[in-house]
């Protein structure tokens, strides 16, 4: 029997290589911005076309290659980043592996120009699928030029499970954000399709993430800085105020270099416990500087997951720097007594006479006692202006038989008492009619102030009065718990309806029928508003811009990255216009992690959990009655689109049991 254990050929070993690390086109670009960053490049372009499928481009003004460089650069474990096993405990730069060019050239067509300052001609090489097609002397700028062509043309299974352009094309921006954030100082510019998404200038860290994220990132960023003998923490938090429902604006970088750490998420979102407002994550920008010989980073082949030598102290670290900048934003300067500016506050000596300020009353005034004679301008007098309204009163016939009826006060009397049965002033007409005493009296009601004038029951207490049984019945039909779960008597025990849920599976259905009609309504705003995008949701927005339009939207491109909202959907109440477009695209994007779902059921679902019913908002019995009618019409009332339960039923068994 011969041998059964054989080395694979290089190709091969080379596309099972090209499985770990590059994944799609957002992979292939990582890995030569990073190459263009290590080799001193302070100014990369990168060029796509098609999101990558059909060409990606990186140049760089860096150091450039020789002509024996140029071509070993793409054998597998070769790198100029790491001479021994012991150097990975002192890595700073951000490829080490020697894995990712060979990878790339197994399941691509790549070309790479390339040339150092010193020489006077550079290198043109061309790899296919492994296999170097062609090696020659070229003429091209200093730096590296790298050309990457039909990604996975070799794997077509790879290639047909890519998602759609604009998926793709937001994967390659959030690697570009990784790569531009921790790497200020480098300018960058980004195109796609001939169209410039990003042009980023060298410049400081929070301009950076200005210009990535829009000017109105400016105002929410509140600073850290902390050393520590562990860890230095460098960056912006976001106000709470600031927080969004979904991922997006949440960066570590160790070293200048990205990755994710949820343990150290959690640190974060704890620091804010209690002020951020519910199922809401901020934005933070945190820069860590340690020691490299206390972190591990090959652990994955993508390089973004990390270990510390001792995490639970860096959590803490975290945690007490939040806080600390929290509490600074939050609290009143402190007052600098130091300052040669700062106010003189007067010492009273003991020879100060100091008299609080006094105020003059007439204990012994009486309104309805005044001067009738009074002129506004004469300040000897007491103006009284109830004086009208007193003399009509007081001509009243009804009064002046009371008057009679009142005994007289006794003489001496610092204060006069009340007069007997003076309640029947604010009786009812009725009431005082069937009184023996004043069964005479005639009031003439013309005469009398509208503040004595007897007031009509509301007409809600007028039905109630008149129809007891039936309102006694509706108010017992629901009840709304705790502002969130809306309860009926059904003949089975106690239904539950979550509201929220509810009212996501109504807008569902409804935003559904609008995008297969086309018979979406706009309600025009008064006042148009703006929205500023950052380039992953702008172009996001490009593509689905008719369906959104279908919706009932009003919307349309005002500017570079910015759109003009004129009218939102009809069915959606009380919701800001732009709070309203900018959840709609975190929920679509969220959402685009199911294969299965097609485009306008992601829009009809994004849309309703981005305007459904909020908790904490108290219904009318009229309103709960509305949401129940229109949830039983549904054609799916029991799940949200997102399959989670929204009526829950009390059997009347399991609650005798609990009371026996």
């Amino acid at each position: 029997m011969s041998d059964l254990i054989q080395i694979l050929p290089d190709n091969v070993a080379n596309q099972i290589a090209a499985g770990e690390v590059v994944q799609r086109p957002a992979s292939v670009v990582k890995e030569l911005v990073e190459n263009a960053i290590d080799a001193g490049g302070n100014s990369i372009k990168i060029n796509l076309k098609d999101a990558g499928r059909t060409l990606i481009q990186v140049i760089d003004n860096g150091c450039g290659m020789s002509v024996t460089d140029a071509r070993l650069a793409f054998e597998r474990h070769a790198t100029s980043k790491i001479r021994k096993a012991n150097d990975l405990f002192a890595i700073r730069t951000m490829g080490f592996r020697g894995e990712a060019l060979a990878s790339i050239a197994a399941i691509a067509n790549v070309e790479l120009k390339t040339k150092r300052t010193e020489d006077e001609l550079g290198t043109h090489i061309v790899i296919s699928g492994s296999e170097a097609i062609s090696q020659e002397v070229s003429a091209c700028s200093d730096g590296s030029n790298f050309i990457v062509k039909n990604l996975f043309f070799n794997v077509p299974a790879r290639r047909k499970f890519l998602k759609a352009n604009s998926t793709e094309l937001r994967n390659i921006i959030t690697e570009f954000h990784r790569i531009v954030l921790s790497h200020p100082e480098i300018a960058f510019q980004l195109l796609h399709n001939d169209s410039e998404i990003y042009n980023l200038p060298a410049s400081h860290i929070r301009q950076r993430i200005i210009n990535v994220f829009g000017k109105s990132m400016n105002q929410r960023l509140i600073s850290i800085n902390t050393s520590t003998s562990i860890v230095k923490l460098t960056g912006f938090i976001g106000k709470p105020k600031n927080a969004k429902r979904n991922l997006g604006e949440q960066f570590f970088f160790v070293n200048n270099r990205y990755m994710r750490h949820p343990y150290f998420h959690k640190a974060i979102m704890q620091a804010y416990d209690k002020i951020l407002p519910p199922e809401t994550i901020p934005p933070y920008f945190i820069f860590f500087e340690v020691d490299p010989q206390i972190i591990d980073i090959n652990i994955h082949p993508t390089k973004t997951e990390i270990k510390f030598e001792d995490e639970r102290a860096i959590y803490q670290i975290i945690q007490a720097s939040i806080r600390e900048a929290l509490g600074k934003f939050n609290i009143v300067p402190s007052i600098d007594f130091d300052e040669d500016n700062s106010l003189e506050i007067p010492v009273a000596g003991s020879s100060a006479d100091i008299e609080a300020p006094m105020i003059k009353v007439n204990p012994e005034f009486n309104p309805f006692e005044a001067n009738l004679n009074y002129n506004p301008f004469d300040g000897e007098k007491t103006y009284n202006p109830f004086d009208e309204e007193r003399r009509s009163f007081e001509s009243n016939q009804f009064y002046q038989e009371f008057k009679a009826k009142t005994p007289p006060q006794q003489s001496g009397a610092t204060k006069k008492a009340p007069p007997e049965k003076w309640e029947t002033l604010y009786e009812e007409p009725f009431k005082r009619e069937s009184d023996e005493k004043l069964s005479q009296a005639k009031i003439d009601r013309e005469n009398i102030p509208d503040y004595f004038q007897p007031q009509k029951p509301p007409e809600e207490f007028i039905q109630k009065k008149l129809h007891p049984q039936e309102q006694i019945q509706k108010a017992k039909n629901f009840f709304q718990l705790k502002n969130k779960y809306i309860l009926t008597p059904v003949r089975s025990g106690l239904m539950i309806i979550d509201q929220r849920k509810a009212h996501e599976r109504i807008l569902f259905e409804k935003f559904i029928n609008s995008l297969e009609n086309h018979q979406g309504i706009a309600q025009q705003t008064l006042f148009p508003q703006t929205i500023e995008l950052n380039a992953s949701d702008y172009t996001l927005l490009q593509v689905i811009i008719e369906d959104v339009r279908a919706l009932g939207f009003d919307i349309r491109e005002f500017g570079k990255k910015t759109f003009v909202i004129n009218g939102t959907p009809a069915d959606i109440h009380n919701c800001e216009p732009k709070e309203l477009v900018e959840n709609l695209l975190a929920n679509y994007k969220s959402n685009q992690m199911d294969v299965k779902l097609k485009i306008r059921e992601n829009l009809a679902k994004s849309l309703a959990k981005a305007s459904a019913l909020n908790y904490g908002k108290t219904l009318s019995n009229e309103e709960m009655s509305s949401i129940i009618d229109q949830l039983f019409a549904c054609t799916t009332p029991n799940f949200t689109p997102d399959g989670k339960a929204i009526i829950s039923v009390l059997e009347s068994q399991e609650l005798e049991s609990r009371f026996k």
